[in-house]
């Protein structure tokens, strides 16, 4: 289940890639390249962090040819796109999800301590869509107001409860889900996000 969703997600992520890159008025590589990176930035991130070498995707070239396909048939749906909004909410956090949960497995394979990851979860959650908004010369979005990367540390603590509590894998995945894909969605409904911290041009002659 957990490779499905993981399919499903590199898709979607890859197709806002393909999306942001067209506000910018990038051409056909610049597409793909955007698609890729914000699909697979945050495994590629991770794996070079915690030296778990070969990086993922290289194993794996199904998920180059898929992200880069995802990445241009949005040239060819992008008009209809609008109409699958709720769809996209839905799946973005199905794959926030799916890729804490891969981060949390990576590092514990490798023997990290708790902290360390938590931190691989949220960066494979979240890394992607930082790269992809850097290289569309925006600030990321979840550095601004969206409650994302906290949904991703959640999801993180309840896997990594639950698997200390030593709850079946199939228990832990689904309260895991539900934790996370609620959180996500209530934060879109009804407006929640972090305090954000504003200081103004000026002080100090800065």
């Amino acid at each position: 289940m957990l490779t499905l969703i993981y399919l499903v997600a590199i898709s979607a992520e890859a197709m806002s890639g393909a999306l942001a890159a067209g506000r910018r008025n990038m051409d056909l590589f610049g597409v793909s390249l955007i698609a890729f990176v914000t699909a697979l930035g945050g495994g590629t991130v991770r794996d070079i962090l915690l030296g778990n070498y070969p990086v993922t995707w290289t194993q794996h070239p199904a998920y180059i040819y898929l992200t880069i396909s995802a990445g241009l048939l949005t040239l060819l749906v992008a008009r209809f796109i609008h109409r699958l909004y709720r769809l996209f909410l839905l799946v973005d956090a199905l794959g926030l999800v799916a890729f804490t949960i891969i981060g949390c497995n990576v590092a514990l394979s490798l023997g990290y301590s708790t902290v360390v990851v938590i931190m691989s979860a949220v960066i494979t959650g979240i890394f992607g869509g930082i790269l992809r908004d850097i290289l569309c010369h925006r600030t990321p979005q979840v550095l601004r107001r969206e409650l994302y990367a906290c949904v991703s540390l959640v999801v993180a603590l309840a896997y990594l409860g639950l698997n200390a509590l030593q709850v079946s894998e199939t228990i832990t995945l689904s309260l895991a889900f539900a934790v996370g894909i609620s959180l996500r969605l209530a934060a879109l409904r009804w407006g929640w996000s972090l305090p954000v911290f504003s200081y103004p041009a000026g002080r100090w002659g800065h």
